[in-house]
């Protein structure tokens, strides 16, 4: 299958009717797009990721991507905060997921590159459903590819810039110290978002602050406005390619309890849409949302706001020029 940008004058092929067809029926794409085989090019793929090889403590994330998946039915074709219909101006659609080796992660580390790589390769963008944050370093190594290296915003409670765990350097809280180790992000032009919890030692935030990152901890939010911080984040991206790594444990466990290291304190749900809404106008290549393990879920809560997260990411990529 060719690869086009929004240079092609075809209609997109949007959403199925959610006035005709009950949105609890009919295939489970993401907010029932069409699947990729089914339309003749794509500017935008949602694809999963279902890699849980990494975890450190609850397991269940490679489940994630079906979950977010059931839990976004009921998108509408019309985002009004950001006044824009994300699948009309654009081809959106639904990838599937990757295929790796579940066993081996070097060997799945290629896999997914190599994967991305090829839904990007021809000028479509990625926004992927994790997974567990492993793949976020295979995902910014198939973007650096098109784009070279990128301004990281990444939304987490932890840093996920360890060296090893168990003297493995592959695990979902190493992947920015690989990426910082192969240049994939820019020094001065990243920043972590909503870090909060306890760390292992205070070496922790002297060896992050050694890559380049700003941090802005979650008790910020409780002190500045969100424009404030929206402002901070945007100065410090500049005109940077943009790539967006969320941890849904960014979120408080109220808002988000499906994840492998929930930790107390986090952002509402409300607060992250608006933050990712404030990147409006500026140069997003890519986007992840990592660590929904279902198994924890009630009520859809987690697979919710993963899946508002992943439509506004979509949103943006609508707006861009």
């Amino acid at each position: 299958m060719t690869n086009s940008t929004r240079s092609s004058t075809t209609t997109p092929v949007g959403q199925v009717d959610g006035l005709s067809i009950p949105r609890y029926a009919g295939h489970s794409t993401f907010a029932r797009l069409p699947r990729i085989e089914d339309v003749p090019r794509h500017d935008v793929a949602v694809v999963g990721v279902p890699f849980d090889t990494g975890v450190t403590y609850r397991p269940g994330a490679r489940f994630g991507p079906a979950h977010i998946r059931q839990s976004s039915r009921l998108l509408r074709p019309y985002n009004p905060a950001l006044d824009v219909e994300p699948f009309a101006h654009q081809q959106v659609a639904d990838a599937g997921d990757i295929a790796f080796n579940p066993f081996d992660i070097e060997a799945a580390i290629t896999q997914i590159e190599h994967n991305a790589y090829e839904l990007i390769r021809n000028g479509a963008t990625l926004v992927t459903l994790g997974g567990d944050h492993t793949i976020a370093y295979p995902l910014l190594k198939a973007v650096n590819r098109v784009h070279g290296p990128v301004a990281l915003v990444h939304f987490d409670a932890h840093l996920d810039t360890w060296d090893t765990y168990f003297d493995t350097p592959l695990t979902h809280g190493t992947p920015f110290r690989r990426a910082a180790e192969d240049g994939l992000f820019v020094h001065g032009h990243s920043a972590h978002v909503g870090i909060r919890g306890s760390l292992y030692s205070s070496n922790d935030l002297a060896a992050d602050a050694e890559l380049g990152f700003q941090i802005i901890h979650c008790r910020e939010f409780q002190r500045r406005p969100i424009d404030a911080i929206i402002e901070q984040l945007r100065n410090t991206i500049g005109e940077t390619p943009l790539y967006v790594s969320v941890d849904i444990d960014v979120l408080d466990p109220a808002h988000a309890p499906a994840t492998g290291t929930p930790e107390a304190g986090g952002m509402t749900s409300r607060e992250l849409l608006d933050i990712v809404r404030g990147f409006d106008g500026l140069n997003l290549v890519g986007a992840d949302i990592v660590e929904v393990s279902p198994a924890y879920d009630h009520a859809e809560i987690t697979g919710v706001a993963a899946a508002n997260l992943a439509y506004e990411f979509v949103s943006l990529l609508a707006k861009r020029p």
